[in-house]
C-alpha cells in the first residue's frame, strides 16, 4: 500500500514538473472574449412611436456593429519586420623617442647607447547585426464586448477547432474605432488599437514539438 502511495505521489510530482519546467509565455487577452447582449425590458408605455428609448435601433443603418452583443468580422493581417546593424572600429597608434646627443664637458662619442624608442598600438573592431521578421494572417469573428463612452468599440472573440487529439485555438482582443469599420462589417487588425492575438495548439501535436521535461530540467540547472 505504502509503495503505492509512492508511486502516486512521483507521478504527481513528474506531472507538475512538466508544467512548471516548460511553461509557456502567456499572451494578455482582454477579457472577457464574449458579451450576451443586455436584456430588453418592455417599456411601461406602448406609445406606438418609432424610437423607443430601451430597444432603439435604427430602421435604415448598414450591417455594423455598435453594441454588446454585436460580432464583427476581424482580418488578422500582422506583419512586423525590424532589423538594426551597428558597426565600431576605434584605432589608437603611438610612438615615442627620446636621445641625447651633446652635454657640456662631455665626449659625443659617449652617448651611442644613451637613447630610447617605445611604440604602442591600439585596435578595436566590432560588428553586430540584428533582425526580426513575423508574419501572420487569419480570420476570425469577435464579439462586442464593451462600448467606451467616446464610442469605440471594445471586441474579444476566440476560435477553437479540433481535429482528432489536436486542438487549435485562436483568440483575439482589441479596441476598434467605428470609423475603421469596412463595408460588410469588417475591419483590419492593423488599425484596431491594444491588439492582443494568440494561436496555440493543445494535444499531441503540440506536445511533440516542446522538450521533455527530464531534458528541460538539465538545461535550466546547467550553466552553459
Amino acid at each position: 500500500m505504502r509503495a503505492i502511495t509512492l508511486c502516486a505521489i512521483a507521478l504527481a510530482a513528474l506531472g507538475t514538473g512538466c508544467s512548471t519546467l516548460n511553461p509557456r509565455p502567456p499572451v494578455d487577452i482582454a477579457e472577457p472574449t464574449y458579451a450576451k447582449p443586455e436584456p430588453i425590458v418592455a417599456p411601461v408605455v406602448n406609445n406606438g412611436a418609432i424610437f423607443q428609448a430601451t430597444q432603439y435601433r435604427p430602421l435604415f443603418e448598414d450591417h455594423r456593429a455598435r453594441l454588446v452583443g454585436d460580432t464583427i468580422t476581424v482580418v488578422i493581417v500582422e506583419k512586423v519586420s525590424a532589423s538594426q546593424t551597428s558597426t565600431s572600429k576605434v584605432d589608437k597608434t603611438g610612438k615615442l623617442s627620446v636621445g641625447v646627443t651633446a652635454l657640456p664637458f662631455v665626449a659625443p662619442n659617449s652617448f651611442g647607447r644613451a637613447s630610447a624608442a617605445g611604440t604602442s598600438s591600439n585596435s578595436f573592431e566590432g560588428k553586430g547585426s540584428t533582425e526580426n521578421t513575423n508574419d501572420f494572417s487569419g480570420t476570425i469573428t469577435a464579439t462586442v464586448t464593451g462600448v467606451l463612452p467616446n464610442g469605440h468599440l471594445l471586441v474579444g472573440g476566440e476560435k477553437q477547432i479540433g481535429v482528432n487529439h489536436n486542438v487549435d485555438v485562436l483568440r483575439f482582443s482589441g479596441q476598434i474605432d467605428p470609423r475603421a469599420i469596412q463595408p460588410g462589417n469588417t475591419v483590419q487588425s492593423a488599425q484596431i488599437a491594444n491588439v492582443r492575438i494568440e494561436h496555440r495548439g493543445r494535444g499531441q501535436q503540440a506536445d511533440a514539438n516542446g522538450i521533455g521535461w527530464l531534458a528541460r530540467f538539465f538545461l535550466n540547472v546547467l550553466p552553459i
